[in-house]
């Protein structure tokens, strides 16, 4: 397309010298002149526009050329503010988990009867059989429900969640976790394509409106980030799942020693506590289970171990059918990531603008152009036709007209 474009404008002189050097044989040669001189002007001046956009024309140091090269950065800047206020923001991320029921997800996983469930069952009850034999056996009467509150309200689970956060990623059981928010980071971006075209086109300049050439970057950029998600699903090792695996990290050492991040999760979970429809589950639940419990206490391989499944399995029901139970669930579990990426949020979209910044401003030029340079050498093309018919019409007004 290069080649047609150029071979155009070429062309265009060589039937300028021929209309000038016959000019005086037939007015029509005057006409011939006059579209080829304003057909070399209108390609020229394309030419320059359209290399201007990557590179000095002919490598002269003119203001405001090499306009991608020279604004890579800043583009790296407007790419990561761009990300940070239209995806990762409370509001968006809120308004994509209200489209999604954890704990209806929870209710199944409980409800299922596969084997890793059931090793979380087994566990589960192990551990459930060790905190029975600390209890003083007098008080398991109906002291044991109020009681039970009351440690749960002592229990401090900051501290908690951050060790077994780091515990997780030391076994690497976040992994799949991080996979997954990949993949809903991709679906995401791919169901808002057209906000990220809109918001490109809104903040690109006149001169890449009528040109088209926003369009051309917005692909461009989108094709980008998923490439960057691709690269992250693929590459253990990808400087993002690190960064990301680095907030996690922090998340974790913040839960264990930050006073503000703990008395925010001590106040989420007093909260629940003091909802009525967890009262009265826990209620029910120990009502119904005391007695197997406290039978199974010496044998919590075995006999514990069947009762607790029926109990978990139990609870993924309710979970899976109590609206009022999964409105709160999902709620806290909303509220709890929304403040995670209030928090470290900033730390992904500076990853996103570093990244672009190291990016060979030659490389980054040359696949823009790859991308979008079949359109600009039209516009090339499109401008030499059109300056040719504007001095044809320019001639006859001459000529005829005046």
């Amino acid at each position: 397309m290069r080649m047609t474009a150029t071979g155009l404008l070429i062309l265009m002189a060589g039937l300028f010298l021929l209309a000038r050097h016959n000019l005086a044989l037939h007015p029509a040669w005057g006409y011939l002149l006059a579209f080829s001189e304003a057909a070399m002007v209108g390609g020229l001046a394309d030419w320059f526009a359209v290399t201007a956009l990557f590179r000095r024309p002919l490598g002269l140091p003119i203001p405001h050329t090499a306009i991608i090269p020279e604004n890579k950065d800043r583009i790296a800047d407007t790419m990561a503010m761009f990300l940070r206020e239209n995806f990762l923001t409370p509001q968006v991320v809120a308004r994509r988990l209200r489209a999604m029921n954890m704990a209806a997800a929870a209710g199944r996983f409980l409800s299922e009867q596969r084997g890793g469930e059931q090793r979380l069952r087994n566990g589960a009850a192990g551990l459930l059989g060790d905190v029975l034999r600390s209890l003083d056996q007098n008080r398991l009467g109906g002291l044991v429900k109020e009681g039970l509150r009351g440690q749960l309200r002592k229990i401090e689970i900051a501290p908690l969640i951050g060790q077994m956060i780091g515990a997780a990623i030391a076994d690497g059981r976040h992994l799949p976790v991080m996979d997954r928010g990949i993949r809903w980071i991709g679906r995401t971006l791919e169901e808002n394509e057209d906000l990220v075209r809109s918001m490109i086109a809104q903040r690109a300049n006149r001169l890449f409106q009528l040109t088209g050439l926003d369009t051309k970057i917005a692909n461009a950029v989108l094709d980008g980030m998923y490439k960057l998600l691709a690269e992250c699903a693929v590459q253990p090792n990808h400087p993002l799942r690190l960064r990301v695996e680095q907030g996690l990290q922090e998340l974790a050492l913040a839960l264990q020693h930050d006073p503000a991040l703990r008395g925010k999760v001590e106040a989420m979970k007093l909260e629940l506590l003091a909802d009525p429809a967890v009262g009265y589950w826990l209620d029910g639940l120990w009502e119904r289970a005391r007695t197997a419990l406290l039978r199974a206490v010496d044998n919590p391989e075995q006999a514990m171990s069947g009762q607790f499944g029926a109990m978990l399995a139990e609870l993924g029901q309710a979970l899976e059918r109590d609206g009022r139970l999964q409105y709160l669930i999902n709620r806290f579990a909303r509220r709890t990531l929304v403040g995670v990426v209030t928090r470290y949020g900033g730390q992904i979209v500076q990853l996103v603008s570093e990244t672009v910044r190291r990016w060979d401003a030659r490389t980054v030029t040359g696949r823009i152009e790859t991308a979008v340079g079949r359109d600009l050498q039209f516009i090339r093309i499109n401008g030499t036709m059109v300056g040719g018919l504007v001095g044809l019409v320019l001639h006859f007004v001459d000529s005829v007209v005046l």
